[in-house]
């Protein structure tokens, strides 16, 4: 019998990205709605990128198939 391929789990790809070191990035939290009471300063902070933390790495890795 033959063993499948793993497929990737397409929510995951919209997620997260991964960098040419190999680094999974995802973007921060409570930046979809609800900025108008938030500071400029925090909405331009919400707008970068972020490393995924350590405990979650390789869970993230499995579901985008690496």
């Amino acid at each position: 019998m033959k063993k499948q391929k793993m497929k990737t789990r397409k929510t995951a790809v919209k997620r997260f990205k991964v960098t040419a070191t190999g680094k999974i990035m995802r973007g921060h939290q409570r930046h979809t709605h609800l900025l108008s009471k938030k500071t400029a300063s925090r909405k331009r902070r919400l707008v970068s990128q972020v490393e995924v933390d350590k405990v979650d790495r390789k869970r993230v890795r499995s579901m985008l198939g690496i």
